[in-house]
């Protein structure tokens, strides 16, 4: 894991943005419904009509199942092992439980190996998952390249690999060898969360963003999340808080008030790569007076876990997540195994891409595309 304080810009950068706040009204103010926004569009008035269409796009809910439709029924007798980053992170727990769903309706067996976070942690879990001589292992939400020893070692064994958020694009991959990468595209959900603060602000906004840059697909993701704010010259990024996930409970409450501190009105709009970031920094905004249904107004970049919706649903300090469909890509590395092990390609299939928010959850905690139960059970004749 990475090592250090959170980076923040170069001072001379916090004071030309010092000099444009100064200059320009931001209007920021608490209102039921959310953030509302100074004078529309101030310094970027193409993007900002641009990333409205999208977010309300996005915001609309999917009724339809776009996945497969098709493929081989049930391989019977199966063993697969899940081998998890971490199980504190939410989004890699609920990915498990979507694997460990269903399979059970495969009649295969699971097990769950937590890597605790920690390369070594990672590395030992893998290697045990080798020796169990499993079907096959899913690679939850860690580097492969932490763990090349293992992944040759599993290769040679012909254990097929699956990863969940392991590389930055969806799909099979052949260096790491995986049969295939299960995540939305994460250009789109960088994109859209960035969007968001966007279109929210009007084009004036002071942001963070939060980040592990010790995941490969985190930092892609953050940086394409930087590079879509920076589409917009109202919207200043203030820091850029590289925390390493396992650390996050810890860390996340001291950073948020020394940004506080820092930036005070400045900061109105902040973006993390894991809705958990939110949850530790609540204590800090919620300590230093702050409404949970004011500035900052956060975004998630994945992965809405029900205590994400639940901040969302009662607002409090988080408006809006880009949510992984958790449970149904659980579902998807199931049904992707079972291709593998009928000797049958990857799906191919990648999740659309969906705003959660309190106006459009419906109180729900979780998001999944409709239909996917039902999807699968039929092509698995289960």
């Amino acid at each position: 894991m990475r090592h250090g304080a959170a980076t923040v810009l170069a001072a001379v950068v916090l004071t030309t943005a010092g000099t444009a706040l100064a200059g320009c009204q931001r209007g920021l103010s608490t209102g039921a419904g959310g953030p509302v926004a100074g004078p529309s569009g101030v310094g970027c008035p193409a993007t900002l009509a641009r990333a409205k269409v999208d977010v309300q796009q996005a915001e609309q809910a999917t009724t339809a199942w776009s996945g497969p439709t098709s493929g081989p029924g049930a391989v019977p007798g199966k063993s697969i092992v899940y081998v998890a980053q971490t199980m504190t992170n939410p989004g890699v727990a609920g990915v498990a439980r979507g694997v460990t769903e269903a399979a059970t309706i495969m009649g295969w067996s699971v097990r769950v190996i937590d890597g605790q976070g920690t390369p070594a942690g990672i590395q030992a879990a893998l290697g045990q998952a080798v020796n169990l001589g499993p079907s096959g292992i899913v690679i939850g939400g860690f580097d492969p390249g932490l763990t090349s020893q293992q992944v040759a070692q599993a290769g040679t064994a012909h254990i097929p690999l699956i990863g969940w958020h392991a590389v930055a694009a969806p799909g099979p991959s052949t260096n790491p060898p995986l049969f295939s990468n299960i995540t939305t595209d994460v250009g789109d959900v960088a994109r859209l969360s960035a969007d968001w603060v966007i279109a929210e602000s009007n084009g004036n906004a002071g942001a963070v963003v939060f980040t592990d840059d010790s995941v490969p697909f985190a930092r892609t993701k953050s940086q394409l999340i930087k590079d879509e704010l920076a589409t917009c010259p109202g919207v200043r990024l203030l820091a850029y808080e590289n925390i390493p996930i396992p650390d996050a409970t810890s860390r996340t409450p001291q950073e948020v008030s020394a940004l506080l501190a820092r930036f005070q009105g400045q900061w109105t709009h902040s973006v993390a790569i894991n809705d958990l970031y939110f949850a530790d920094a609540a204590p800090a905004l919620r300590a230093a007076g702050r409404p949970g249904d004011a500035a900052p107004y956060n975004i998630g970049a994945g992965d809405g876990d029900p205590s994400a919706f639940q901040r969302i649903n009662s607002r409090q300090f988080q408006a809006a997540t880009v949510p992984e469909p958790l449970t149904a890509q659980g579902w998807q590395i199931v049904d992707e195994f079972n291709r593998a092990f009928a000797g049958q390609p990857a799906s191919g299939y990648v999740a659309p891409v969906h705003i959660a928010t309190a106006a459009n959850s419906g109180g729900a905690t979780s998001w999944d595309p409709s239909g996917y139960r039902e999807a699968y059970r039929t092509i698995w004749g289960r």
